[in-house]
């Protein structure tokens, strides 16, 4: 009994982490070696408030660092932008209810599902890296990740840390 209660918490506590899911695209005729500056795009807005859009920055910075690739004050070699889209999904977790009957050769049942529950609020970073001479998008990562509207501001900072960290971990990209 002991060993299903243990396995039973191992899985909710599985289910219940907030893992970032990343895609990343890039151009791959590109040298990504030659940056080594970066500047956010000139219309660079995130749909975030104005607290969060600068935690963001801060999040990317450290991040463009340790990339090697610091925030040039004259002409960069990157511009890079990060846009956000929000969303919410249903809650897939539902109770199951079943009620049944029978006798003789018939037997009757009904069941139904109750959710658990309300809708998750998840956040997608878009990070864009455009290559200022060229004015061409050279790479691109995605990260949706749950989003809680009440996190306090240092709980936001790990969470952007978090999904800066997991959308640069492919970058440079490797052939």
């Amino acid at each position: 009994m002991k060993l299903v209660a243990k396995l039973i918490l191992f899985c909710l506590l599985l289910v219940s982490c907030n893992t970032p899911r990343t895609t990343f695209d890039y151009d791959a005729q590109t040298n990504f070696d030659q940056y080594k500056t970066y500047q956010l795009f000139p219309d660079f807005r995130t749909e975030m408030s104005q607290l969060d859009e600068k935690r963001i920055i801060s999040s990317l910075d450290h991040f463009m660092r340790q990339e090697n690739i610091d925030l040039g004050e004259e002409k960069p070699d990157l511009y890079v932008n990060v846009y956000t889209e929000k969303f919410q999904e249903q809650s897939n977790n539902t109770l199951g209810v079943g009620v049944g009957s029978g006798g003789g050769n018939v037997g009757v049942g009904v069941s139904g599902g109750i959710p658990l529950g309300g809708p998750k609020d998840y956040v997608r970073f878009i990070i864009d890296f455009i290559d200022v001479e060229k004015d061409a998008l050279v790479w691109k990562a995605e990260v949706e990740v749950k989003f809680n509207y009440n996190a306090t501001p240092d709980q936001r900072q790990a969470l952007f840390d978090k999904v800066f960290a997991k959308a640069l971990e492919a970058y440079p990209p490797q052939d």
